[in-house]
């Protein structure tokens, strides 16, 4: 009998061994058939790229907790305004929802002090909205001088990486504590019959604007290799030469403020005029003495509106300067010092480190915008900050902050997602340099998973297509659908 289930318990011994032995095969072959399909696919779309591109990509399912895709994603690109996911999330983990910056006028002794605060949605109307609340509580003249504070804020007003040639366009707007309409000014160019050029500024607006560009045919323009240039001036003066593309209609212009204070100065000259308020000293930048301190009983007061919908525009419109002065804000409040982008960018840091547990130390941050080429960050670091966004939506509510595939914000016109099933099936921010195109956000796949992705794209410098060329589809755009088609399709 023994002997019996001895050779009973051999067989089974062997019979699950080689059943195990078998699984183990099969599921080694499904995985070498699932990572080969994966990478198919995610060559397919590669391929759409131009030679010499980088690319960083990162997927992972936030329903499954697998992670379905890992492709470079531990290499140091600029993230562009992606970046500004990072901000975001640390300006909501420390500052919260109802932060309101605020902007208030006071005496002291003879003089009048305007405490700036970095708000980037101070208008000159809320500006003179202040004066009019002065005046109703006595202010009808200044015996001293006006002065503007700004010490909220210290050090550069523009990152370190930022080009010299964007100084002058608006999206570069100087990040100041006096921030006054966003620190930029429309204006437009025409294009002539006789060959020249002219613009037209508003006639209320603080800035000179020259032109000595030429107009020319499409043809000349090419030939010459001849493009618009600009140059600019710490006195608020612009340049405008080279040639520009004969046109029909003006060409929209925004020039970004060269000289804050200065620009700021002669705007507070005119609103004064408009309310009859008498100045008898002059228009002085910084604070009246040196242990100066704003009034908690200030004259009149101006408060932005909750971070909670400044956030949601910086996110939407990808707003520079906003990302920056909250940046700059964060390293004022964390530090209990002026802000800058050296404290703000460490703030941010710290704060995501000690109140989410997010460890970015080694990623390279020179503004809070993405702007500056400097900085650096990997597809992982990225996901790390998504990944918590998303568990915390319940208490953070950045998931609609976010643009949506072809329907709103950066999104809205984006070549590849104006179509389905692309179209509204993506929430994510994008980012953009030259020759940088990213995304990092959230897909919803057909069979309803949610997948978290990070597109790091850099070196992406396409051959340009010939005039009389047929239009065809960009790279990026190729790479973009095929990509995010197979995400959505369940195919990576």
């Amino acid at each position: 009998m023994q002997a019996f289930f001895f050779i009973c318990y051999t067989a089974i011994s062997h019979s699950l061994k080689w059943l195990s032995s078998m699984t183990l095969r099969l599921a080694f072959s499904l995985f070498v058939m699932i990572t080969s399909s994966v990478q198919a696919s995610v060559d397919t779309a590669l391929q759409q790229l131009p030679k010499g591109s980088r690319a960083s990509l990162f997927v992972h399912s936030l329903s499954s907790g697998k992670t379905l895709l890992n492709h470079n994603s531990e290499q140091m690109i600029p993230p562009a305004s992606t970046q500004k996911l990072v901000t975001a999330l640390a300006a909501k983990l420390l500052l919260t929802d109802n932060y309101q910056f605020k902007t208030s006028l006071q005496r002291d002794g003879s003089d009048v002090v305007i405490n700036f605060s970095g708000d980037p949605t101070l208008t000159e109307q809320n500006l003179s909205q202040l004066l009019q609340q002065a005046k109703q509580s006595g202010l009808h003249s200044i015996k001293g001088n006006l002065w503007l504070n700004d010490s909220v804020f210290t050090g550069y007003e523009r990152g370190v990486g930022w080009p010299w040639d964007i100084m002058g366009i608006g999206y570069s707007a100087p990040s100041s504590a006096i921030t006054l309409n966003q620190n930029a000014v429309m204006a437009s160019i025409y294009t002539e019959s006789n060959g020249k050029t002219r613009v037209h500024v508003p006639q209320h607006q603080s800035i000179e604007v020259n032109t000595s560009a030429i107009s020319v045919s499409k043809s000349e323009k090419k030939s010459q290799f001849c493009d618009l240039e600009l140059l600019t001036s710490p006195n608020n003066h612009y340049h405008l030469s080279g040639c520009l593309q004969q046109r029909s209609t003006p060409l929209p212009l925004k020039f970004a403020v060269q000289n804050t204070f200065l620009y700021s100065k002669h705007v507070v000259q005119r609103l004064l005029t408009d309310h009859n308020i008498q100045l008898e000293g002059d228009i002085l930048q910084g604070v009246p003495t040196a242990d100066f301190q704003p009034s908690e009983s200030p004259l009149a007061t101006h408060q932005s509106e909750p971070l909670s919908l400044l956030i949601k525009t910086m996110l939407k419109e990808s707003n520079n300067l906003y990302a920056d002065n909250i940046t700059k804000t964060l390293g004022h409040i964390y530090y209990q010092q002026a802000g800058s982008f050296s404290n703000g960018t460490a703030a941010i840091k710290a704060i995501l480190l000690q109140q989410a547990n997010i460890d970015i130390e080694l990623a390279v941050l020179a503004d809070g915008s993405g702007l500056s080429r400097n900085n650096k960050m990997t597809a992982q670091q990225l996901s790390t900050v998504l990944s918590y966004i998303y568990r915390h939506n319940s208490e953070l509510n950045l998931l609609d902050a976010l643009p949506t595939s072809g329907v709103d914000g950066t999104l809205k016109y984006r070549a590849s997602m104006r179509k389905a099933p692309i179209l509204n099936a993506i929430t994510a921010k994008s980012g953009s340099l030259f020759g940088s195109y990213n995304m990092a956000g959230f897909v919803n796949t057909k069979k309803g998973e949610i997948l978290l992705f990070i597109q790091l794209i850099a070196d992406y410098h396409p051959v340009k297509k010939l005039d009389n060329a047929p239009p065809v589809q960009s790279p990026i755009e190729r790479f973009e659908r095929d990509f995010y088609q197979s995400m959505i399709n369940d195919t990576l």
